[in-house]
């Protein structure tokens, strides 16, 4: 089982920028993927961007594409999320997520494949 827990999160302007992080421990970071998930009051808990284990591939929700980054560093075991140009809708509490599988070839957004989440971190956009 592995263990995460993030960071970043705050009260920030519309059109203004948080990084989130998201540090892993207690087994191998390296060979799974990661993503990152969102869930405003009142909606359920969506896909925001995912990473594959090697760091090659991504995957973005339509609503973050050009504005989200999705990184890892596996030296220090921690996922990031890079948000710039942020909206009131990008409010929500999110949570970084790591992928059933090891080795995974793609990075999936069912939410369902991702087996141990962090506690979440509040975002809160301001207009």
């Amino acid at each position: 089982q592995v263990q995460l827990v993030e960071s970043g999160g705050g009260l920030v302007q519309a059109g203004g920028s948080l990084r989130l992080s998201c540090a892993a421990s207690g087994r191998t970071f390296s060979v799974f993927a990661m993503g990152w998930f969102r869930q405003a009051p009142g909606n359920e808990r969506e896909f925001v961007a995912g990473i594959k284990s090697t760091g090659d591939v991504t995957n973005y929700a339509d609503s973050v594409k050009g504005r989200f980054t999705i990184s890892r560093d596996n030296a220090k075991n921690t996922v990031y999320l890079q948000m710039n140009n942020l909206k009131p809708d990008d409010t929500a509490v999110y949570y970084c997520a790591s992928d059933r599988r090891a080795f995974r070839r793609t990075v999936v957004d069912d939410q369902n494949e991702y087996g141990s989440w962090g506690q979440g971190t509040q975002v809160t956009v301001s207009s």
